[in-house]
């Protein structure tokens, strides 16, 4: 008898000690980024989709394929992924208008 209630203990302690559950999320940030170039680092004024920003550009020699652009809140624009009209101006004169198509968690590079 002593050895069953033993046993019986044993078991309830293990069946305790159960792993748990682990969810595991994969996947790109349901957002998009931005980012314009030139030659310079300017200010310029940005409408995407009739909402206006103040950004800055990253300069050219900063810029190359394949490199990743160091992304502020100075220099990009968080849109949502699908398509968007694009507007920049400059001092006043306007040097964009474009639609873009940007994918989940993608970072469009636009050349001024």
């Amino acid at each position: 008898m002593k050895r069953i209630l033993i046993l019986l203990s044993a078991v309830l302690l293990f069946a305790g000690c159960g792993t748990g559950t682990h969810t595991v999320v994969s996947g790109k940030a349901d957002e998009a980024a931005v980012v314009f170039f030139a030659e310079s680092s300017q200010s310029i004024d940005v409408t995407i989709d009739g909402k206006a920003y103040q950004v800055k550009t990253v300069k050219d020699t900063e810029y190359k394929a394949k490199r990743d652009i160091k992304r502020t809140a100075e220099n990009s624009i968080v849109v949502s992924p699908g398509q968007h009209d694009v507007k920049v101006t400059r001092r006043g004169e306007t040097v964009l208008t474009q639609k873009i198509f940007v994918s989940a968690g993608e970072i469009k590079v636009i050349k001024l």
